[in-house]
């Protein structure tokens, strides 16, 4: 292998780490499950949308984070393994475009094989992906922006996916989106509280650091328990759901009386919840196939 050879797949495996393979499923599994949904069948639509929103949307939200946040990834402890990469300023460029490349192909056939108004969706999605990282826009330093910021990364996928399908808004829908956006909230919240020091450290700003870490949690555990009580409020099959969020707030709760300095121990918690992200999906998905199931029976 030639050492240029060597420098590209050094840069690529590089860029898969900054990617989070196993952050994958959290964007490609709701832009799937809302496609399935809505549309009703498997086509090359949903085949390249769950592809899209599995590699290339997270090489891109991830690496950009990556390299722009290189400076003080440095100073963070937690970073280097599965929740984030240390790249190499050589490689910072090559990430960019590498990462952005990839979407460029997948983003052109999905626009072109998509109504109008999945476009407006697509767009906002890809620029809460930039401007969360780049400079001069840095929504990632701006507290409470910097969660909302971060769950439209999440949620812009499931309204793709019923944009995309062509589904027509109904109460019991919005009802769902606009609680799976507060979860978002809450979880980029709790996320940032194991980073108050060293983001403090660096001079960053984020909602944790604003808040500090007891009312930060707190505002967590309150949003988990709220985005389970709107599903419960708007009844219909997807108020089971609503019960999912009890788990996100019993993993928070031992974290509410914790003090800045001792921020960094609710690490432990939010890996739980990498983990707790899996089993929720596994739930959700057995739901959907029970609720399936009855609609075929009761027809």
């Amino acid at each position: 292998m030639s050492v240029l050879a060597a420098v590209r797949a050094g840069t690529v495996r590089d860029l898969i780490v900054s990617s989070r393979p196993l952050s994958w499923v959290n964007t490609a599994y709701p832009f799937a499950a809302a496609y399935l949904l809505a549309a009703g069948r498997i086509d090359w639509r949903l085949i390249l949308g769950t592809v899209f929103f599995l590699i290339p949307y997270n090489a891109a939200m991830y690496g950009t984070n990556d390299v722009f946040d290189y400076e003080s990834d440095l100073r963070n402890p937690r970073k280097g393994g599965v929740e984030g990469a240390v790249l190499d300023p050589s490689t910072h460029g090559t990430v960019l475009w590498l990462s952005w490349g990839s979407c460029v192909p997948i983003v052109a056939a999905l626009v072109a094989g998509g109504p109008s108004a999945s476009w407006a969706v697509l767009a906002v999605s890809l620029f809460s992906v930039a401007a969360y990282s780049v400079p001069g826009l840095r929504f990632k330093e701006r507290p409470v922006l910097d969660s909302v910021t971060s769950s439209t990364h999440f949620v812009s996928p499931a309204v793709y996916g019923l944009a995309l399908a062509g589904w027509h808004p109904s109460a019991s829908g919005v009802a769902a989106l606009g609680a799976f956006f507060v979860w978002g909230v809450a979880s980029h919240a709790f996320g940032a509280v194991q980073d108050i020091v060293p983001d403090r450290n660096a001079g960053i700003a984020s909602s944790a650091t604003l808040f500090g870490a007891r009312i930060t949690v707190r505002l967590a555990f309150v949003c988990y328990l709220g985005a389970g009580a709107i599903l419960l409020a708007a009844g219909g099959d997807a108020r089971w759901a609503g019960l999912l969020a009890l788990p996100y707030a019993a993993n928070v709760a031992p974290y509410v009386a914790t003090a800045d300095a001792r921020s960094g121990r609710a690490r432990a918690g939010w890996r739980r919840f990498l983990w707790l992200n899996y089993v929720t999906g596994f739930a959700v998905t057995i739901l959907l196939i029970a609720l399936e199931f009855g609609r075929e029976a009761g027809r």
